[in-house]
């Protein structure tokens, strides 16, 4: 049961290591990947070193009660001073006396039979331990999901950041179209106005993308427990967007059910409990204990002479050794609660066991339609954006041959805007869709 050092040392090593690399990956611009966000994270998020602490005190616990049967051997030292009046061991008399006592002793106790509660303690420490472990996993778990979420929201500011470039681009060559129109006498300083007007909206558009962006780093760097978001860029993978037949929902909940760690660390505390019973009903039983010892003194008194201090201890030398037995015969019915409070917390843990199974089926469900409608999104969004951009191209024709207003030039430009927007939205929501049917399947998020 060694392992719990090596967390204890981990543990350490990472909160002394923490400020440097945390310095390190902040000096200069560093680009990060999904899977290098959640490992940074699960190593230095807080909740996540907690869950370790935890996990630590039950190793702890379980090499505690391994031990539980081995003699208890402790040993005591005592001395003593008196003087006045006393009686004489020489001719019973009262006189004035001064004396000294020193003493030895060691003693041992060993338990033989404890009603079984030792040997079930050890094993509802196991049952505790890896419970702590799951709860651990869980919480790697759910806070691979958050990164996995806000990191997408990151790509999908950092696009439509593009977009809004791009639409400001168009705008300022539109603009630039018009004034050289202008000088011509061909174009009305109204329209000249208006695609100013236009270009300055895109501008803006693009400063609030820009700052949606920035916040969404800032949450992410916040996540990570980065003490600066200053030089932290995400990186936009390759995505082959392949539609494939999603597994269904039951199928997805027979596999996740034998992996996800809360349910394992329900089944964990529902399986203890039965030890938990056994444990309170331990005290019904005699409890049976050996005990063996020895000790020795030396004594000394005025008026009377002495044997030396070697000789006292030798000639005084006494041992012992015997057996205990307890039989519980009232205890004021506190065992009994005790075993009935153990029933009672065994029908919690069924019924949060229950409920945890219910949770995890509900959130397959919830997370399957959501991927099915996201690619439904994602489909519908590609044929929009299509039919956006021929509406745009045709307009833009018109516009240009003077059989369009600018009012329905700008128009057919926001549509293409939104249009594009939309696309990219239901792509990374897609992406993150799919990812959580993945997680829940027993794939790693990266």
């Amino acid at each position: 049961m060694r392992s719990y050092k090596y967390i204890i040392t981990a543990l350490i090593f990472g909160l002394c290591s923490w400020q440097s690399e945390a310095q390190t990956a902040t000096a200069a611009p560093v680009t990060w990947t999904l899977e290098q966000c959640i490992e940074y994270a699960i190593a230095h998020n807080v909740t996540v070193r907690q869950s370790v602490v935890t996990a630590t005190e039950s190793e702890i616990d379980v090499n505690t009660n391994k031990w539980a049967r081995l003699p208890q051997l402790s040993g005591s030292a005592q001395q003593s001073w008196s003087w006045g009046r006393a009686a004489s061991p020489l001719d019973n008399t009262y006189n004035n006396t001064h004396s000294s006592n020193s003493s030895l002793s060691l003693s041992t106790d060993v338990p033989l039979y404890t009603g079984m509660r030792i040997p079930n303690q050890y094993k509802l420490s196991k049952l505790n331990f890896k419970a702590a472990m799951a709860d651990l996993q869980k919480a790697k778990d759910d806070l691979a999901i958050n990164i996995a979420s806000s990191y997408l929201q990151a790509l999908l500011n950092k696009e439509l950041c593009k977009v809004a470039e791009e639409q400001i681009t168009l705008s300022q060559q539109q603009l630039d179209r018009l004034k050289r129109m202008e000088e011509l006498g061909k174009a009305a300083p109204a329209e000249v106005a208006e695609a100013r007007a236009t270009l300055e909206q895109n501008k803006l558009s693009a400063v609030q993308n820009n700052n949606s962006y920035k916040l969404s780093i800032l949450d992410l760097s916040q996540m990570l427990e980065l003490p600066t978001p200053e030089g932290f860029e995400v990186i936009t993978p390759s995505v082959d967007m392949q539609f494939t037949d999603l597994t269904a929902p039951d199928a997805i909940y027979q596999t996740a059910v034998t992996q996800r760690p809360d349910i394992q660390a329900a089944q964990y505390r529902l399986d203890g409990s039965d030890l938990s019973i056994k444990i309170a009903k331990a005290a019904y039983y005699p409890q049976l204990s050996f005990g063996a010892g020895l000790g020795t003194s030396y004594y000394t008194m005025s008026g009377i002479d002495a044997e030396a201090f070697g000789s006292q201890l030798k000639n005084n030398l006494n041992k012992y050794f015997g057996f205990s037995l307890s039989v519980p015969l009232f205890d004021r019915f506190s065992t009994r609660n005790s075993v009935r409070k153990a029933r009672a917390q065994q029908i919690g843990y069924q019924l949060q066991l229950e409920n945890t199974k219910k949770t995890l089926y509900k959130e397959i469900q919830q997370s399957w339609y959501n991927a099915l409608a996201s690619e439904n999104k994602y489909k519908s969004s590609t044929s929009a954006l299509d039919a956006a951009q021929e509406s745009f191209r045709l307009m833009r024709e018109k516009y240009e041959n003077g059989k369009a207003t600018a009012v329905e030039f700008n128009e057919s430009q926001m549509k293409l805007q939104k249009a594009e927007s939309d696309l990219i939205q239901s792509k990374y929501d897609y992406i993150f869709r799919n990812k959580i049917l993945d997680f829940y399947k027993g794939e790693k998020i990266k």
